[in-house]
């Protein structure tokens, strides 16, 4: 028995820290959610999920350029529809001011609301979506995955021949002739109309089957994250009971450690 060294008080010392540092590891995982708190717990989890979220944030950046251009597709397709509706009515005007029981005052006032629409037409196919035009022979690029590859989108060129003719030619249906000549021009501008269209469809179909994509992708790769970093409440929560009674009983004994020295006190003393 000796009194300077207590063997016994610094073996229960050394095992009540090592239950703190459990016990306190066990309260920042239930706290923050994570089983990853220092680098130290699993460096090899740490940079495989560091580079898993960062793929996830770039598939979040993907989505959002395609929803943009979704939504440049969807107002160009907006734009086409009235358009492709103007250029109905202007056929209509057409084919009316070829009538042979009209005056050419009547086809004048025809031609009034036909010049209106061509305006119409002329003054739609400059507009632009966030300072881009809406309609030219530019390919847009659109990110659609974390690797960064692109898919592009078609320019719908409204300057095209068979637009411009409906447009910016010299069609007149002031006069029955001019009628005439005007009807194949604005069908013709009609059925470019409806393969834009169509395309600008298949466009967004594609889209929106890579947001799908895009989706599922992310949802992997967050429950392929989760499995690494996330803690597991109720298995931490059985660690944090055990380490609260091994702090708890660890204490009390550390106490009764320290009451050893005393017994050397009957043996001098009696």
């Amino acid at each position: 028995m000796v009194i300077n060294t207590n063997i016994e008080a610094l073996v229960t010392s050394n095992n009540l820290q090592a239950s703190s540092a459990r016990l306190a590891k066990s309260l920042s995982r239930l706290s923050s959610g994570t089983k990853i708190v220092a680098p130290s717990d699993d460096a090899a989890g740490l940079a495989v999920s560091s580079r898993l979220k960062a793929q996830i944030g770039r598939l979040d950046a993907a989505m959002t350029n395609i929803v943009n251009a979704v939504s440049f597709t969807q107002t160009q397709d907006g734009f086409l529809k009235t358009v492709g509706n103007a250029l109905s009515r202007m056929s209509e005007l057409a084919m009316l001011a070829q009538d042979g029981t009209k005056s050419n005052d009547d086809r004048a006032l025809y031609h009034a609301e036909f010049s209106q629409l061509k305006d119409f037409i002329s003054v739609t196919q400059g507009k632009e979506f966030n300072s881009v035009s809406l309609f030219s022979t530019a390919t847009l690029d659109v990110t659609i995955d974390s690797s960064g590859s692109t898919f592009g989108l078609t320019g719908i060129n409204m300057n095209g021949a068979s637009y411009a003719a409906a447009y910016a030619g010299t069609l007149d249906i002031s006069t029955s002739t001019g009628a005439v000549s005007a009807v194949p021009v604005v069908r013709a501008a009609i059925d470019r109309v409806s393969l834009d269209r169509a395309t600008l469809g298949s466009l967004q179909a594609r889209l929106n089957f890579t947001t799908e994509q895009l989706s599922v992708t992310k949802e992997n790769l967050s429950a392929a994250t989760s499995r690494i970093t996330d803690v597991d409440v109720a298995e931490e929560s059985t660690e944090f009971a055990r380490g609260q009674i091994l702090v708890q009983s660890g204490t009390a004994m550390l106490a009764q450690a320290n009451t050893l020295p005393q017994s050397a006190l009957r043996l001098l003393g009696a």
